[in-house]
């Protein structure tokens, strides 16, 4: 922080270690989720948080020796990332072959024409004429200094990753998903203590509670439900209490509206607890098949997949209440008599 503008700049300077586009931007994908995990900065590279200078060099097949260096810079997105790289590698290969010059320069890139333009011609290291910035004390950073700050960090996003892969047996792009963001993660977390469910709770916060996020436009850190009170929601579902559907289009948003009612009374109140009755089952279920006669035929020939139509259709009736599980049961001993 010792710029005159009082604003901190962070610039990270990789070897040459990269080839291809591919990997220059996973590396960037990747260094815009751990900022963004440790609360660095947001990482919008749009708005200017963060921005990639790519410095782009070719070599012919088997020669140690890369060619002239030509900077492409201040791009703003890990996609233009990507496409500025490619264009200017097929720009340095297409002069190569020609046996033209490849000049050393800083060049910038047209995102809407798909193509990088020269912007100067590269200065040499000397021509920068560096030298100690005199009001400016050296700044010595130590190993004990590293060791601390080592100590003090969290678990980064690529091992709580393989973690939630491994112990909590989650998909990878699951796990990806949850381990993005420190607050989704730390949310994740505190809720499966409370439940114990950790399927259901990544399906909960990768489904209903990520939908109400992007239609309120607002971060979880903002969402009014507690953990526990998420955990609400999924004991209710995984008790089959409440429908999946039924709880995160009409339980969830009135729970938001009245925090203090527990969701088994909102349930009731909107009546959307499911029905086990038998009896009221077996007459949706017989309404139904009593309908459609052709269809009920249709699937006596063989056309068993129309037992979904029949579940659909009593779904409707039911107004979402009837326990689905009980009502295919039905739909299978009543048509196959």
């Amino acid at each position: 922080d010792l710029n005159r503008a009082g604003v901190p700049l962070l610039e990270i300077v990789s070897e040459p270690a990269m080839h291809s586009s591919d990997e220059a931007f996973a590396y960037v994908t990747e260094l815009r989720k751990i900022v963004r995990f440790l609360d660095v900065c947001d990482g919008n590279m749009e708005e200017g948080s963060l921005r990639c200078d790519a410095n782009v060099s070719i070599r012919p097949v088997g020669q140690q020796r890369l060619g002239t260096r030509v900077e492409i810079k201040n791009l703003n997105s890990i996609r233009n990332v990507k496409r500025a790289i490619d264009y200017e590698v097929e720009r340095m290969i297409n002069l190569a072959e020609r046996g033209a010059e490849i000049v050393q320069q800083t060049r910038s890139y047209d995102a809407d024409n798909n193509l990088t333009f020269p912007l100067r011609d590269k200065e040499e290291a000397n021509d920068y004429r560096y030298f100690p910035e005199p009001d400016l004390a050296p700044f010595h950073i130590t190993t004990g200094m590293l060791e601390e700050i080592a100590s003090s960090m969290p678990v980064l996003p690529a091992v709580m990753e393989k973690r939630y892969i491994e112990e909590f047996g989650l998909s990878t792009n699951e796990a990806r998903v949850l381990a993005e963001e420190r607050h989704l993660s730390s949310f994740f977390e505190e809720t499966v203590k409370e439940n114990g469910n950790v399927k259901a709770t990544a399906n909960w916060l990768l489904g209903p509670v990520k939908t109400y996020l992007k239609e309120n436009n607002i971060t979880l850190s903002d969402f009014p439900l507690s953990p526990a009170r998420v955990s609400e929601l999924i004991n209710i579902t995984a008790g089959e209490k409440v429908s999946f559907g039924m709880a995160g289009s009409r339980l969830l948003p009135e729970m938001i509206l009245h925090p203090t009612e527990d969701a088994i009374s909102i349930a009731a109140r909107l009546n959307i607890l499911q029905e086990k009755n038998g009896q009221t089952l077996n007459a949706w279920v017989d309404e139904v098949l009593e309908k459609m006669p052709e269809k009920v035929a249709d699937y006596k020939k063989g056309k068993k997949n129309l037992v979904g139509l029949f579940a659909g259709e009593v779904k409707k009736l039911s107004r979402g209440k009837a326990d689905m599980k009980a009502v295919h049961s039905l739909l299978t001993e009543k048509l196959n008599q």
